[in-house]
């Protein structure tokens, strides 16, 4: 795992220089920024369709840790760079991985800092999955107490009715729900329980998994259609070990890919 993550430090680092460079403004500039008109265009074109494959959470601030203490970072960073090099075969010249640096919440106006700039017609925030603190159990792994949930598993799309392209940004991410299910994997029903707490939202796609997160910032305040995937739990002790397999990653981006192929075609 050691060896692992320095491999992904390196790529990180390498990705960072280019992804950060328009984004070091502070936050007045991306206040501006977030205020431009909506950029999406009428048409999908491939090759100059601006697609943003924002990988979720930074190296400092790395999110959830999975059940065998890996950062959830590590796990987006993978999902991510695989996903932008399936959309990039598959014509999308124009797609980008993002990756930002530094505290949780500065990171998050980076992220939409840099989409907006880049004038992008869509962000796809990559993301993995935990639960509700209250519902980890304690185990022992390589010698140290570690957190589990076998509770719950599968992927989740969320959307935000404040994100001025509401519509296509639910449309996208019915069509990426839709690929998912045909690949034979599910969608995390949890997220309609109360258990969930403050992380309960509303289920506005009972087929395909897709929920309202209005308050996400790089949801709501993209100024292009925006979709956040989380791609699957990996707090789930059986689902991490799916996640961490190149078959699953492999399914997951196809059907990523798969779906925005389908959207062209209808654009």
């Amino acid at each position: 795992m050691g060896q692992l993550r320095s491999i992904i430090a390196g790529l990180v680092a390498s990705t960072l220089l280019s992804s950060l460079a328009p984004v070091e403004r502070g936050h007045a500039a991306a206040a501006r920024t977030m205020t431009k008109p909506p950029a999406s265009p009428a048409k999908c074109q491939m090759p100059k369709f601006r697609i943003v494959v924002d990988v979720g959470h930074t190296p400092d601030a790395y999110g959830a840790l999975s059940a065998r203490n890996d950062t959830e970072f590590g796990f987006n960073f993978r999902l991510g760079k695989l996903i932008t090099a399936k959309l990039r075969d598959q014509g999308f010249a124009a797609t980008r991985l993002l990756v930002t640096d530094g505290k949780a919440r500065p990171s998050l106006f980076k992220r939409v800092s840099a989409a907006n700039d880049g004038r992008a017609d869509l962000l796809l925030s990559i993301h993995h999955d935990s639960v509700p603190d209250k519902l980890l159990e304690t185990w022992e792994f390589d010698g140290a107490m570690s957190y589990f949930s076998d509770r719950f598993s599968g992927h989740s799309l969320f959307v935000s009715e404040r994100n001025s392209h509401f519509a296509t940004s639910l449309l996208l991410a019915r069509m990426i729900g839709r690929q998912l299910k045909e690949q034979g994997l599910h969608y995390a029903s949890q997220y309609t329980l109360p258990v969930m707490g403050r992380y309960r939202r509303q289920l506005l796609d009972r087929d395909f998994g897709v929920y309202r997160y209005d308050g996400l910032v790089v949801l709501s305040r993209t100024n292009s259609a925006a979709v956040l995937l989380e791609a699957g739990s990996i707090i789930n002790r059986d689902e991490e070990m799916a996640m961490n397999s190149p078959e699953r990653q492999e399914m997951i981006a196809g059907a990523v890919a798969a779906a925005m192929g389908e959207f062209c075609e209808r654009r």
